[in-house]
């Protein structure tokens, strides 16, 4: 399961000797790598068993991490990762909502409910667009045009823009007026754009609607049922059917979340 960021990881590792045993070793190192390739080396310590050893690691940086421990005396490596979530993933619900849609009365799941509702959260967005509000960062790539489509809508507001155009024109967001629901850009006084452009935005829903959370529960659900028995979900006799697979997401999307969508749904070609 995944660390959330500056969490403390605790790594181990155990020390192996030719024959398969636990052994003490004479040295033993560990290099943890983050996503961007800088790397940290945390003191290991063996426990209280011989041979097993430990680093505690302080996330700061989202994404995979790998981790790499080498011992000698005697020669030893082992080669391992983690993943980092970001400061605030997007999540439709919080993590007492899907406990509690799920019936769980305690925590033990608590973890993997999570990484769910994250998954779930990414399938819902592939229908609607994104849902919850964050900001990010795209090249709009164009010579000259009176509207420019940004990719991600709903697009609640700009906030920032830069003209990669060496020479062009330099605009401020006051500028530029942008349609929330198509994602298109344009200059707020009319005429024509030069780009290309390095846009910052606001995107997602300030409201998000009953049937995009009830849908998001459904599916939740669905993916849940995974846990409880071999291969994909399978076809049904109720709220959780899926028919058909869908482009890009199998069977992941039961029938009835699916209709729950549709009212929100992205109109082919935008986002």
């Amino acid at each position: 399961m995944p660390f959330d960021l500056g969490a403390t990881v605790r790594l181990t590792a155990d020390c192996l000797a030719p024959d398969g045993t636990l052994t003490t070793a004479t040295t033993a190192a560990v290099t943890v790598t983050a996503p961007d390739g800088t790397t940290a080396s945390p003191t290991p310590d063996e426990t209280g068993s011989p041979g097993r050893y430990q680093a505690d690691y302080v996330t700061t940086a989202a994404g995979r991490h790998t981790v790499r421990w080498v011992w000698s005396g005697p020669a030893h490596a082992y080669t391992d990762m983690f993943d980092v979530r970001e400061a605030a993933p997007p999540a439709l619900m919080s993590l007492a909502d899907g406990r509690r849609h799920l019936k769980k009365t305690d925590t033990a799941d608590d973890d993997e409910i999570r990484e769910w509702i994250e998954a779930t959260t990414r399938a819902v967005e592939q229908f609607v667009g994104p849902v919850t509000p964050r900001t990010v960062t795209e090249t709009v790539r164009f010579t000259s045009a009176r509207t420019v489509a940004l990719t991600q809508v709903p697009a609640l507001e700009l906030t920032g823009v830069i003209t990669l155009r060496s020479g062009g024109p330099a605009y401020t967001v006051d500028d530029l007026e942008v349609d929330k629901d198509t994602g298109l850009v344009s200059l707020a006084g009319g005429g024509v754009l030069y780009g290309p452009l390095s846009v910052t935005y606001r995107v997602g829903r300030l409201v998000v609607s009953a049937n995009i959370r009830s849908a998001a529960k459904i599916i939740l659900q669905h993916l849940w049922r995974t846990r409880q028995g071999p291969g994909r979900p399978q076809r049904g006799t109720d709220d959780y059917d899926v028919n058909e697979p869908l482009p890009g997401l199998g069977f992941a999307i039961p029938n009835r979340a699916v209709q729950l969508l549709d009212p929100d749904r992205l109109p082919p070609g935008v986002g």
